[in-house]
């Protein structure tokens, strides 16, 4: 009996050591604008609580301009830094690298810097908008020294979601009445983030042989006000374990810098097309920008 205790507990351990991770990022935060059901401070306390709960540090990745310059927006920044979460860089208008030219851009990542220089648990990491590094030989060169100059690093993104198209879908409805069920909406929010959880999984194994530590990319917005919980839970019951940033930073896999064939994804998308990789099957949804979720929502009469 003993044996087979031991026998389990020495199985259990080495499953838990080799479970799928994830880190949670957040991004355009703290967003300070108006949206239905809940104000600013209400999604940003929501979002924090959703983390605690789960005993999740995360990383938010500030865009300035969103509220955090403001005197009534830098409380919720601060509320990050005193929950201890890592706070990145993600400029200050989100602007898009390949519309600007390259020492505007430079010149929003300084001054969002020197905002968030000032928080604890400030790390020296830029979030590209869009996740869009250049389109151009000079703008991807220039900003690759501009982050070594400058010894910051890029915050990839692994496992990319469209979360801020359903997050539209949901205020659209909302907004037309504040009272309606948008329950459909919450089932199909986790069934996509699953779906591109498990798919992002696969293409790891296919271009690394192995599971990687993946970097999820959420944005601060009403639709993780109020599932992020229900996102946390559905990984856990996955059996994916929850770590933090750095951690998932740690991976080898993240020092990769591929040139980009494409705006915008994750980077286990431009590692694939790199080496000249179609999509695995299943593929096409992650490229598509949650066009599979919203026509199914639209069926339902959403």
């Amino acid at each position: 009996m003993m044996r087979s205790l031991l026998a389990a507990a020495i199985l259990a351990a080495a499953s838990a050591a080799q479970a799928q991770s994830v880190a949670i990022t957040i991004d355009d935060g703290p967003n300070a604008g108006s949206t239905p059901r809940m104000s600013a401070q209400e999604r940003n306390q929501a979002i924090l609580d959703a983390l605690a709960k789960h005993r999740v540090q995360a990383a938010l990745f500030v865009t300035s301009g969103y509220g955090a310059s403001t005197p009534q927006g830098l409380p919720l920044l601060q509320a990050w830094s005193k929950a201890g979460h890592a706070i990145g860089n993600h400029t200050v208008t989100h602007p898009d690298l390949e519309k600007v030219p390259l020492a505007d851009y430079q010149r929003q990542v300084l001054d969002c810097d020197r905002l968030i220089s000032t928080q604890p648990g400030y790390q020296k990491w830029l979030r590209f908008t869009y996740l869009r590094e250049g389109n151009t030989p000079e703008k991807i060169d220039g900003m690759r020294k501009f982050l070594r100059d400058h010894d910051y690093r890029n915050a990839h993104v692994s496992l990319d979601t469209s979360d801020w198209r359903l997050n539209e879908k949901l205020e659209e409805v909302l907004k037309k009445d504040p009272k309606a069920d948008v329950s459909a909406i919450r089932i199909a929010y986790l069934a996509h983030i699953k779906q591109r959880a498990l798919a992002y999984r696969d293409l790891s194994q296919q271009l690394q042989g192995r599971d990687i530590s993946q970097v999820l990319l959420l944005h601060h917005n009403l639709i993780n006000a109020l599932w992020l919980d229900d996102v946390l839970a559905q990984f856990e019951k996955m059996g994916w374990k929850i770590i933090t940033p750095a951690e998932a930073f740690a991976d080898p896999v993240y020092k990769l810098e591929p040139v980009r064939k494409a705006a915008g994804q994750s980077l286990l998308l431009s590692l694939g097309r790199t080496l000249g990789l179609g999509l695995t099957p299943g593929g096409e949804r992650l490229v598509d920008d949650g066009d599979y979720e919203i026509a199914e929502l639209a069926k339902q009469g959403l």
